[in-house]
């Protein structure tokens, strides 16, 4: 998925409005949430919006959904709608229309690109003081009604010959209730923009209606919970914070002693588990079991962490279908919460240990499975987990004294080495504090920050030397996808 998103506040002949950089801001954050791959531009020249344009059109040839976003001034011009710059000029209507950008580029760049999905919201049409020196009538306020290609909804945050609030706090109006309705769970974007319609006329007391063009075919959701994608199992076994446990039931026994926190008595339960024990136990209690085994291993249970090391054999008597519910509770406990959301970090202590599995052919369907349910929930890696993927990674290193110190990690060209978080200062002076690592501890840590098991990590250092030597890596940084 990938999105375009503009917010032009500082318009050099125009005035200033207050909210649309926030707009552009919050909208982009809230995107990047939902897994988009988003081009962000604030106070945009004409020459920067068909930039912008430019690299969103190639990034639309890789994506099936392709969503752009505009907060700003916008007008129609001999019936055409235009999205003005901050360097739009304002002598006349033709100046303003060839310096600014077109919505029918837009929509022709869309039309034209693979994505099956496009979706344009357009948070215009506000008070615009060039209308006045240009002695517009009240006929052409607004924007103009638009075509909406086949796969396409529009969203404009005004109906024809309105004007759209700025808004009293951080966003403009429309994007505020965008912003508000945006998180509804299973809701399909039709209805959000229903909900937002409510909200914005609630807001303005009937002054400004939203309104939308569309000719989607299918139906799009922005939140679309696992438990409506992920059938195999309840919706109480992924959100397992949901998970009710009955006490006559022998497998719900075992997961309530995994959950104790008490070594012993999680190596006891463990005990229970056997071939003719697994088959009478259903698939959801299995997999919740898979989950909490996951859960006991990274807490030190050795007995869990024997499992989970040795599973391809001890559980080689198991039903096949028993045998792969525990291995995708396993695997789902590593990359998901108890409300079934993806972790901001992997719960990555046995990650290697667990991935290794793959290499046995007769577990592959949970690596099928738990890569399905990444791709379902928009989590964004470098290679998706569950297919075995290799990734090629450089770190960067400079020889000082004794030691390599990493100074940068690239993948695919790109140093994503950064700081988690706020960099250290000593006396307003920037300060790295390192920890020192052999190549196979730093390979670990890049395995579990990059998502990539090890054994498909190719990793190369400059200088080669650095492999075999003492590695400083700087603390309080991170590869992690943002």
């Amino acid at each position: 998925m990938a999105a375009l998103i503009f917010g032009n506040a500082e318009y050099i002949k125009g005035g200033v409005l207050k909210n649309p950089a926030n707009d552009a801001i919050d909208i982009n954050n809230k995107l990047k949430s939902y897994g988009f791959h988003t081009i962000m531009v604030k106070d945009a020249t004409h020459k920067e919006m068909d930039k912008g344009l430019r690299e969103f059109k190639k990034l639309l040839e890789t994506n099936e959904v392709g969503l752009f976003f505009f907060a700003g001034h916008g007008m129609q011009i001999d019936g055409r709608n235009y999205l003005l710059a901050t360097d739009s000029d304002n002598a006349d209507e033709t100046e303003a229309k060839h310096s600014s950008l077109s919505l029918d580029k837009v929509i022709e760049v869309m039309e034209k690109s693979p994505a099956t999905t496009k979706i344009i919201i357009l948070d215009a049409c506000r008070d615009n003081p060039w209308e006045r020196a240009w002695n517009r009538t009240v006929a052409t306020r607004g924007l103009a009604s638009v075509y909406a290609p086949k796969g396409t909804i529009i969203g404009f945050a005004t109906s024809p010959g309105e004007l759209a609030s700025d808004g009293k706090g951080r966003n403009g109006t429309y994007t505020a209730a965008l912003l508000q309705h945006i998180d509804e769970p299973d809701c399909t974007i039709e209805t959000m923009f229903k909900q937002v319609r409510n909200t914005v006329a609630a807001e303005t007391r009937g002054k400004q209606t939203s309104w939308e063009h569309t000719s989607l075919s299918g139906n799009f959701f922005f939140n679309l919970s696992l438990g409506k994608v992920v059938t195999t199992y309840s919706e109480t076994s992924l959100a397992d914070a949901l998970f009710v446990v009955d006490e006559t039931k022998p497998s719900h026994k075992i997961i309530m002693g995994l959950k104790s926190h008490n070594w012993y008595t999680q190596n006891d339960v463990l005990g229970r588990l056997n071939d003719k024990s697994v088959t009478k136990m259903a698939d959801n209690n299995l997999f919740v079991l898979g989950r909490n085994i996951y859960q006991a291993a990274c807490g030190g249970s050795n007995s869990a962490i024997a499992y989970v090391e040795s599973f391809f054999e001890m559980t080689s008597g198991y039903p096949r279908k028993k045998r792969k519910a525990i291995l995708d509770g396993m695997l789902f406990e590593v990359f998901f919460d108890p409300q079934a959301k993806l972790r901001s970090k992997i719960k990555g202590n046995l990650f290697n240990e667990l991935f290794d599995l793959r290499k046995h052919a007769a577990l592959r369907n949970s690596f099928d499975f738990i890569a399905e349910t990444l791709v379902a929930s928009l989590g964004d890696f470098y290679v998706l987990p569950g297919h075995g993927l290799e990734l090629a990674v450089t770190v960067a290193t400079k020889k000082v004294k004794d030691a390599y110190i990493v100074e940068a990690v690239y993948v695919d060209g790109r140093d994503v080495l950064r700081p988690d978080g706020e960099e250290q200062e000593i006396d307003g002076e920037e300060v790295r504090f390192y920890s020192r690592k052999t190549a196979a501890e730093v390979k670990e840590q890049l395995s579990q920050e990059l998502v990539v098991p090890s054994r498909s990590l190719k990793i190369t250092y400059t200088p080669p030397e650095a492999a075999a030597g003492e590695i400083k890596v700087p603390h309080g940084y991170t590869v992690r996808k943002v």
